[in-house]
Protein backbone atom coordinates (compact mmCIF):
# COMPACT_ATOMS: atom_id res chain seq x y z
CA UNK A 1 0.00 0.00 0.00
CA UNK A 2 1.61 3.62 -0.67
CA UNK A 3 0.19 6.87 -0.13
CA UNK A 4 1.06 10.08 -2.28
CA UNK A 5 2.38 13.31 0.32
CA UNK A 6 2.90 16.98 -0.54
CA UNK A 7 3.96 18.37 2.23
CA UNK A 8 4.63 22.27 2.51
CA UNK A 9 7.96 23.49 1.60
CA UNK A 10 8.33 21.80 -1.48
CA UNK A 11 7.39 23.03 -5.03
CA UNK A 12 3.75 22.49 -5.52
CA UNK A 13 2.85 21.07 -8.91
CA UNK A 14 5.89 18.65 -8.96
CA UNK A 15 5.81 15.10 -9.07
CA UNK A 16 4.59 14.07 -5.21
CA UNK A 17 6.98 11.21 -3.58
CA UNK A 18 5.68 7.79 -3.32
CA UNK A 19 6.10 6.33 0.49
CA UNK A 20 6.10 2.65 -0.28
CA UNK A 21 6.93 0.82 3.04
CA UNK A 22 8.36 -2.52 1.94
CA UNK A 23 10.56 -5.00 3.36
CA UNK A 24 13.68 -5.67 1.68
CA UNK A 25 16.06 -8.84 1.19
CA UNK A 26 19.66 -9.57 0.98
CA UNK A 27 20.97 -6.03 2.22
CA UNK A 28 23.49 -5.51 4.56
CA UNK A 29 23.87 -6.69 8.02
CA UNK A 30 20.78 -5.37 10.76
CA UNK A 31 23.24 -3.65 12.92
CA UNK A 32 23.54 -0.76 9.97
CA UNK A 33 19.95 0.38 10.09
CA UNK A 34 20.15 3.89 12.29
CA UNK A 35 17.41 6.02 13.16
CA UNK A 36 17.69 9.13 11.03
CA UNK A 37 17.67 11.94 13.96
CA UNK A 38 19.57 10.19 16.09
CA UNK A 39 22.03 7.88 13.93
CA UNK A 40 20.90 5.23 16.64
CA UNK A 41 20.95 1.93 15.48
CA UNK A 42 17.13 0.86 13.98
CA UNK A 43 15.31 -2.00 13.57
CA UNK A 44 17.18 -4.92 11.93
CA UNK A 45 16.63 -4.59 8.00
CA UNK A 46 14.30 -1.35 8.09
CA UNK A 47 15.87 -0.18 4.94
CA UNK A 48 14.29 2.08 2.95
CA UNK A 49 10.96 2.18 5.06
CA UNK A 50 9.06 4.42 7.10
CA UNK A 51 8.24 3.71 10.74
CA UNK A 52 5.25 5.04 12.20
CA UNK A 53 7.39 7.64 14.37
CA UNK A 54 9.15 9.00 11.39
CA UNK A 55 5.47 9.38 9.21
CA UNK A 56 4.85 11.14 12.53
CA UNK A 57 7.62 13.35 12.43
CA UNK A 58 7.22 14.35 8.55
CA UNK A 59 9.88 11.99 6.96
CA UNK A 60 9.42 11.17 3.50
CA UNK A 61 11.33 8.49 1.25
CA UNK A 62 12.94 9.19 -1.70
CA UNK A 63 14.37 6.37 -2.93
CA UNK A 64 11.54 2.98 -1.77
CA UNK A 65 14.09 0.34 -2.94
CA UNK A 66 11.93 -1.01 -5.68
CA UNK A 67 11.77 1.80 -8.12
CA UNK A 68 13.18 4.81 -9.16
CA UNK A 69 9.94 6.79 -8.33
CA UNK A 70 10.41 10.59 -7.66
CA UNK A 71 13.95 10.86 -9.46
CA UNK A 72 15.12 11.96 -13.55
CA UNK A 73 18.78 12.30 -14.72
CA UNK A 74 19.79 16.38 -13.99
CA UNK A 75 18.96 18.06 -17.00
CA UNK A 76 16.63 15.70 -18.07
CA UNK A 77 12.91 15.21 -17.87
CA UNK A 78 13.41 10.99 -17.22
CA UNK A 79 15.51 8.92 -15.45
CA UNK A 80 18.94 7.65 -17.60
CA UNK A 81 18.97 4.54 -19.33
CA UNK A 82 21.72 2.98 -18.25
CA UNK A 83 24.35 3.48 -15.53
CA UNK A 84 22.06 3.41 -12.78
CA UNK A 85 19.89 0.22 -11.11
CA UNK A 86 18.49 -1.08 -8.26
CA UNK A 87 19.88 -4.10 -6.63
CA UNK A 88 19.31 -5.93 -3.60
CA UNK A 89 17.24 -2.69 -2.69
CA UNK A 90 20.56 -0.48 -3.11
CA UNK A 91 20.30 2.65 -5.56
CA UNK A 92 23.24 1.48 -7.47
CA UNK A 93 25.52 3.94 -10.30
CA UNK A 94 27.85 1.75 -11.58
CA UNK A 95 31.65 2.22 -12.98
CA UNK A 96 32.05 3.42 -16.17
CA UNK A 97 34.83 2.91 -18.65
CA UNK A 98 36.82 4.63 -17.58
CA UNK A 99 34.83 8.40 -18.33
CA UNK A 100 34.75 10.75 -15.38
CA UNK A 101 31.10 11.67 -16.81
CA UNK A 102 29.79 8.60 -15.78
CA UNK A 103 27.43 6.05 -17.99
CA UNK A 104 24.35 7.83 -17.54
CA UNK A 105 24.94 11.14 -15.42
CA UNK A 106 23.89 12.69 -12.70
CA UNK A 107 20.58 12.40 -10.94
CA UNK A 108 18.04 14.50 -8.95
CA UNK A 109 14.84 14.43 -7.59
CA UNK A 110 11.81 15.56 -9.19
CA UNK A 111 10.64 17.22 -5.97
CA UNK A 112 12.68 20.15 -4.90
CA UNK A 113 13.24 21.49 -0.81
CA UNK A 114 14.16 24.43 0.42
CA UNK A 115 15.25 23.69 4.24
CA UNK A 116 15.39 20.14 5.21
CA UNK A 117 16.95 17.77 6.99
CA UNK A 118 18.05 14.28 5.01
CA UNK A 119 20.01 11.38 5.72
CA UNK A 120 21.04 8.67 3.80
CA UNK A 121 23.63 5.35 3.78
CA UNK A 122 26.08 4.95 1.17
CA UNK A 123 28.77 2.03 0.87
CA UNK A 124 31.83 3.00 -1.58
CA UNK A 125 33.65 0.78 -3.56
CA UNK A 126 37.81 1.07 -4.16
CA UNK A 127 38.29 3.75 -5.43
CA UNK A 128 35.18 4.91 -5.58
CA UNK A 129 33.80 8.83 -6.09
CA UNK A 130 30.74 10.70 -5.84
CA UNK A 131 28.69 13.33 -4.00
CA UNK A 132 25.20 14.23 -2.64
CA UNK A 133 24.15 17.49 -3.89
CA UNK A 134 21.49 19.80 -2.41
CA UNK A 135 19.75 22.93 -3.51
CA UNK A 136 20.57 22.24 -7.02
CA UNK A 137 19.46 24.14 -9.62
CA UNK A 138 19.47 23.15 -13.80
CA UNK A 139 21.31 25.49 -15.74
CA UNK A 140 21.82 23.68 -19.45
CA UNK A 141 25.42 23.05 -20.35
CA UNK A 142 26.40 23.67 -16.55
CA UNK A 143 27.51 20.33 -14.36
CA UNK A 144 25.74 20.10 -11.58
CA UNK A 145 29.06 20.27 -9.39
CA UNK A 146 29.15 24.13 -11.06
CA UNK A 147 25.47 24.65 -9.65
CA UNK A 148 24.83 23.24 -5.96
CA UNK A 149 27.20 22.29 -3.06
CA UNK A 150 28.31 18.69 -2.96
CA UNK A 151 28.61 16.29 0.24
CA UNK A 152 31.68 14.11 -0.85
CA UNK A 153 31.79 10.46 -0.93
CA UNK A 154 35.18 8.47 -1.95
CA UNK A 155 37.16 6.50 -1.35
CA UNK A 156 39.51 8.51 0.91
CA UNK A 157 42.19 6.38 1.64
CA UNK A 158 43.11 5.49 -2.70
CA UNK A 159 42.61 9.11 -3.58
CA UNK A 160 45.29 10.21 -1.38
CA UNK A 161 47.74 7.30 -1.82
CA UNK A 162 47.41 7.98 -5.55
CA UNK A 163 49.63 11.85 -4.57
CA UNK A 164 47.70 13.27 -8.25
CA UNK A 165 45.69 16.11 -6.02
CA UNK A 166 45.38 18.21 -3.03
CA UNK A 167 43.24 15.92 -0.97
CA UNK A 168 42.36 18.98 1.78
CA UNK A 169 38.23 19.71 1.35
CA UNK A 170 37.87 16.99 -1.25
CA UNK A 171 37.33 13.92 1.13
CA UNK A 172 34.27 12.11 2.34
CA UNK A 173 31.58 14.58 4.20
CA UNK A 174 33.81 17.13 3.31
CA UNK A 175 31.51 20.47 1.53
CA UNK A 176 33.36 19.77 -1.64
CA UNK A 177 36.49 22.48 -2.43
CA UNK A 178 35.32 24.86 0.35
CA UNK A 179 35.05 23.26 3.61
CA UNK A 180 37.32 20.31 5.08
CA UNK A 181 36.16 17.94 7.89
CA UNK A 182 36.92 18.37 11.35
CA UNK A 183 37.04 14.57 11.98
CA UNK A 184 37.37 11.48 10.07
CA UNK A 185 34.61 8.77 10.57
CA UNK A 186 34.22 7.26 7.13
CA UNK A 187 34.15 3.27 7.22
CA UNK A 188 36.73 0.99 5.64
CA UNK A 189 35.57 0.57 2.24
CA UNK A 190 32.95 -2.14 1.79
CA UNK A 191 30.76 -1.11 4.95
CA UNK A 192 27.95 0.86 4.97
CA UNK A 193 28.07 4.73 6.22
CA UNK A 194 25.35 7.29 7.51
CA UNK A 195 25.17 10.70 6.73
CA UNK A 196 22.90 13.23 7.25
CA UNK A 197 22.66 16.73 5.88
CA UNK A 198 20.85 19.67 7.77
CA UNK A 199 19.98 23.06 5.85
CA UNK A 200 18.35 25.34 7.88
CA UNK A 201 17.79 28.56 6.65
CA UNK A 202 21.82 29.46 5.25
CA UNK A 203 22.81 27.29 8.03
CA UNK A 204 24.00 24.27 6.82
CA UNK A 205 25.93 20.73 8.81
CA UNK A 206 27.54 17.53 7.27
CA UNK A 207 26.86 14.55 9.58
CA UNK A 208 28.71 11.23 9.00
CA UNK A 209 27.95 8.14 11.24
CA UNK A 210 26.98 10.87 14.26
CA UNK A 211 29.97 12.99 13.85
CA UNK A 212 29.50 17.08 12.60
CA UNK A 213 32.36 16.99 10.27
CA UNK A 214 31.30 20.36 8.64
CA UNK A 215 29.21 23.52 9.68
CA UNK A 216 28.61 26.51 7.53
CA UNK A 217 26.65 29.65 6.61
CA UNK A 218 25.57 30.41 3.24
CA UNK A 219 26.21 33.99 2.07
CA UNK A 220 28.38 34.97 5.38
CA UNK A 221 31.33 36.85 4.38
CA UNK A 222 33.66 33.82 4.95
CA UNK A 223 31.39 31.73 2.46
CA UNK A 224 31.69 34.47 -0.35
CA UNK A 225 35.52 34.54 0.08
CA UNK A 226 35.85 30.77 -0.46
CA UNK A 227 33.83 30.73 -3.21
CA UNK A 228 35.01 33.73 -5.07
CA UNK A 229 38.78 31.71 -4.45
CA UNK A 230 37.47 28.38 -5.51
CA UNK A 231 37.18 26.72 -8.74
CA UNK A 232 33.15 27.70 -9.03
CA UNK A 233 31.56 30.86 -10.98
CA UNK A 234 30.49 32.78 -7.88
CA UNK A 235 27.74 34.57 -10.06
CA UNK A 236 25.70 31.14 -10.16
CA UNK A 237 27.13 28.75 -7.39
CA UNK A 238 24.62 27.81 -4.62
CA UNK A 239 22.58 30.78 -5.51
CA UNK A 240 18.88 29.18 -5.25
CA UNK A 241 17.60 29.22 -2.18
CA UNK A 242 15.15 26.24 -3.22
CA UNK A 243 16.40 23.43 -5.19
CA UNK A 244 16.65 19.85 -6.28
CA UNK A 245 18.94 17.04 -4.26
CA UNK A 246 21.22 14.77 -6.69
CA UNK A 247 23.59 11.99 -6.44
CA UNK A 248 26.28 12.48 -8.98
CA UNK A 249 27.55 9.92 -11.57
CA UNK A 250 31.46 10.07 -11.57
CA UNK A 251 32.05 7.03 -13.41
CA UNK A 252 32.80 4.69 -10.17
CA UNK A 253 30.38 2.30 -8.20
CA UNK A 254 28.49 3.23 -4.94
CA UNK A 255 25.66 2.30 -3.10
CA UNK A 256 23.15 4.29 -2.10
CA UNK A 257 20.08 3.51 0.42
CA UNK A 258 17.82 4.62 3.32
CA UNK A 259 17.26 8.14 1.54
CA UNK A 260 15.04 10.38 3.55
CA UNK A 261 14.00 13.77 4.03
CA UNK A 262 12.09 16.15 6.73
CA UNK A 263 11.01 19.28 5.28
CA UNK A 264 11.84 21.38 7.90
CA UNK A 265 9.65 24.54 6.65
CA UNK A 266 6.30 23.57 7.20
CA UNK A 267 4.19 25.34 9.82
CA UNK A 268 7.37 26.47 11.50
CA UNK A 269 6.69 29.99 13.38
CA UNK A 270 9.12 31.95 14.51
CA UNK A 271 9.47 33.27 18.35
CA UNK A 272 11.96 35.86 18.05
CA UNK A 273 12.12 38.78 15.16
CA UNK A 274 15.61 39.77 14.95
CA UNK A 275 15.07 43.30 15.95
CA UNK A 276 13.38 43.25 19.42
CA UNK A 277 11.53 41.57 21.85
CA UNK A 278 8.07 41.93 20.66
CA UNK A 279 6.43 38.82 21.97
CA UNK A 280 7.66 38.09 24.68
CA UNK A 281 7.36 39.09 28.59
CA UNK A 282 10.51 40.27 30.80
CA UNK A 283 10.41 38.76 34.58
CA UNK A 284 13.04 40.34 36.71
CA UNK A 285 15.57 42.67 36.62
CA UNK A 286 18.50 40.89 34.34
CA UNK A 287 19.01 42.64 30.78
CA UNK A 288 17.43 41.27 27.84
CA UNK A 289 17.80 43.05 24.65
CA UNK A 290 18.64 42.93 20.52
CA UNK A 291 22.61 43.13 19.32
CA UNK A 292 23.56 42.42 16.01
CA UNK A 293 20.03 40.40 15.36
CA UNK A 294 20.59 38.34 18.21
CA UNK A 295 18.53 37.81 21.48
CA UNK A 296 20.89 38.76 24.07
CA UNK A 297 20.45 37.67 27.74
CA UNK A 298 22.83 38.94 30.33
CA UNK A 299 23.27 39.01 34.07
CA UNK A 300 21.98 42.63 35.29
CA UNK A 301 23.78 44.46 38.61
CA UNK A 302 21.41 42.58 41.29
CA UNK A 303 22.55 39.02 39.46
CA UNK A 304 19.14 37.17 40.64
CA UNK A 305 17.41 35.04 38.04
CA UNK A 306 15.77 37.03 35.11
CA UNK A 307 13.03 35.21 32.21
CA UNK A 308 12.10 36.05 28.82
CA UNK A 309 8.81 34.27 28.58
CA UNK A 310 6.56 33.83 25.49
CA UNK A 311 3.16 35.95 25.70
CA UNK A 312 2.23 32.90 23.94
CA UNK A 313 1.18 29.19 25.38
CA UNK A 314 2.16 25.98 23.87
CA UNK A 315 1.28 22.45 24.43
CA UNK A 316 2.73 19.98 21.91
CA UNK A 317 5.22 21.48 20.04
CA UNK A 318 8.77 20.75 18.63
CA UNK A 319 11.44 23.77 19.20
CA UNK A 320 14.56 24.48 17.41
CA UNK A 321 16.87 27.29 18.61
CA UNK A 322 20.09 28.09 18.81
CA UNK A 323 22.68 29.33 21.53
CA UNK A 324 25.99 30.58 22.54
CA UNK A 325 27.63 30.93 25.80
CA UNK A 326 29.55 33.63 26.28
CA UNK A 327 30.42 33.85 29.88
CA UNK A 328 29.19 31.16 32.14
CA UNK A 329 26.67 30.40 30.02
CA UNK A 330 24.05 28.76 32.86
CA UNK A 331 20.70 28.96 31.46
CA UNK A 332 18.02 27.02 29.90
CA UNK A 333 14.80 26.76 27.71
CA UNK A 334 11.21 26.68 30.34
CA UNK A 335 8.80 24.79 28.42
CA UNK A 336 4.53 24.20 29.33
CA UNK A 337 5.89 26.88 32.18
CA UNK A 338 4.46 29.92 34.36
CA UNK A 339 6.32 32.87 35.65
CA UNK A 340 5.13 34.64 38.46
CA UNK A 341 8.36 37.43 39.24
CA UNK A 342 11.11 35.33 39.07
CA UNK A 343 9.11 32.08 40.43
CA UNK A 344 8.85 29.49 37.86
CA UNK A 345 6.88 26.69 37.44
CA UNK A 346 7.40 23.95 34.53
CA UNK A 347 10.58 21.98 33.41
CA UNK A 348 13.29 23.09 31.98
CA UNK A 349 15.74 21.85 29.28
CA UNK A 350 19.08 22.38 30.73
CA UNK A 351 21.59 24.89 29.08
CA UNK A 352 24.83 24.70 31.22
CA UNK A 353 28.62 24.94 31.02
CA UNK A 354 30.28 21.22 30.42
CA UNK A 355 29.33 18.47 32.47
CA UNK A 356 26.28 20.14 34.22
CA UNK A 357 24.08 17.94 32.26
CA UNK A 358 23.04 20.33 28.96
CA UNK A 359 20.06 18.65 27.56
CA UNK A 360 18.85 17.05 30.64
CA UNK A 361 15.10 18.28 32.16
CA UNK A 362 14.61 20.06 35.48
CA UNK A 363 11.91 20.55 37.29
CA UNK A 364 11.56 23.83 39.24
CA UNK A 365 10.49 24.39 42.46
CA UNK A 366 9.01 20.82 42.50
CA UNK A 367 11.34 17.68 41.72
CA UNK A 368 14.25 18.78 40.27
CA UNK A 369 16.33 16.44 38.03
CA UNK A 370 14.05 14.33 36.45
CA UNK A 371 16.59 12.92 33.82
CA UNK A 372 20.02 13.81 32.98
CA UNK A 373 22.53 13.00 30.15
CA UNK A 374 24.56 10.13 30.47
CA UNK A 375 28.77 11.65 30.84
CA UNK A 376 29.33 10.41 27.50
CA UNK A 377 27.00 12.73 25.66
CA UNK A 378 28.61 15.68 27.55
CA UNK A 379 30.82 16.19 24.35
CA UNK A 380 27.86 17.41 22.16
CA UNK A 381 27.98 20.62 23.36
CA UNK A 382 30.67 23.16 21.76
CA UNK A 383 31.20 25.89 24.96
CA UNK A 384 31.75 29.37 23.34
CA UNK A 385 30.35 28.24 19.62
CA UNK A 386 27.24 27.94 18.55
CA UNK A 387 24.74 24.79 19.02
CA UNK A 388 21.45 24.24 18.14
CA UNK A 389 18.83 22.85 20.51
CA UNK A 390 15.74 20.56 19.62
CA UNK A 391 12.88 20.19 21.96
CA UNK A 392 9.71 18.08 21.15
CA UNK A 393 7.21 17.75 23.39
CA UNK A 394 4.17 15.30 22.60
CA UNK A 395 2.00 14.34 25.73
CA UNK A 396 3.92 13.46 28.42
CA UNK A 397 6.84 12.67 26.45
CA UNK A 398 9.68 14.96 25.80
CA UNK A 399 12.91 14.65 24.13
CA UNK A 400 15.77 17.09 23.39
CA UNK A 401 19.25 16.73 21.23
CA UNK A 402 21.90 19.16 20.91
CA UNK A 403 23.78 19.79 17.81
CA UNK A 404 21.89 16.22 16.69
CA UNK A 405 22.64 14.34 19.23
CA UNK A 406 20.09 12.99 21.25
CA UNK A 407 20.56 13.84 24.83
CA UNK A 408 16.99 11.85 26.80
CA UNK A 409 13.72 11.18 26.40
CA UNK A 410 11.36 11.55 29.63
CA UNK A 411 7.89 10.15 29.67
CA UNK A 412 5.82 12.19 33.14
CA UNK A 413 2.30 12.41 33.76
CA UNK A 414 2.86 15.61 35.50
CA UNK A 415 4.69 17.48 32.29
CA UNK A 416 1.30 15.75 30.22
CA UNK A 417 -1.06 17.34 31.77
CA UNK A 418 0.45 20.81 31.29
CA UNK A 419 0.57 23.82 29.36
CA UNK A 420 2.40 26.88 29.28
CA UNK A 421 5.00 29.34 27.93
CA UNK A 422 8.95 28.93 26.34
CA UNK A 423 10.84 30.93 28.21
CA UNK A 424 14.78 31.66 28.81
CA UNK A 425 16.58 31.91 31.95
CA UNK A 426 19.07 33.69 33.62
CA UNK A 427 20.61 31.81 36.20
CA UNK A 428 21.28 33.88 39.39
CA UNK A 429 24.70 34.39 40.83
CA UNK A 430 26.01 36.84 38.04
CA UNK A 431 28.69 36.93 35.06
CA UNK A 432 26.16 34.86 32.29
CA UNK A 433 25.40 35.86 29.07
CA UNK A 434 24.37 33.44 26.39
CA UNK A 435 23.05 34.67 23.20
CA UNK A 436 19.92 33.21 20.96
CA UNK A 437 18.82 33.18 17.43
CA UNK A 438 17.12 31.07 15.59
CA UNK A 439 13.88 29.98 17.95
CA UNK A 440 11.10 28.42 15.79
CA UNK A 441 8.49 26.36 16.68
CA UNK A 442 5.95 23.75 15.37
CA UNK A 443 2.70 23.26 16.99
CA UNK A 444 1.80 19.77 16.96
Amino acid sequence: MSRRITPSGITPGLVALTLVPLALCGCAPAEDARDPAAGEVALPGAYNTLSPEEEADGWMLLFDGVSTDGWRGYNMDHFPEEGWAIQDGNLVVFASDGSEEGLGGDIVTEAMFDDFELVFDFVVSPVGNSGVFYRVAEMPEKAMWEMAPEFQVLDDTAYIEMGTMDMHKHLTGDNYDLHASRVTASRPIGDWNTARIVVDGNRVEHWLNGELTVEYEFYSDEWETLVAGSKFDPAIYARARRGHIGIQDHGHEIRYRNIKVRPLGQDRVSLFNGRDLEGWTVHGTERWYVEDGDLVGESGPEAQYGYLATTAEYGDFELTLEFRQEANGDSGVFFRSHVEGTTVSGWQAEVAPPGLWSGGIYESYGRGWLVQPPPEKDGALRMGEWNQMRIRAVGPTVTTWINGEKMVELSDDAIGAATGHIALQIHDGGGIKVRWRNLRIVEL
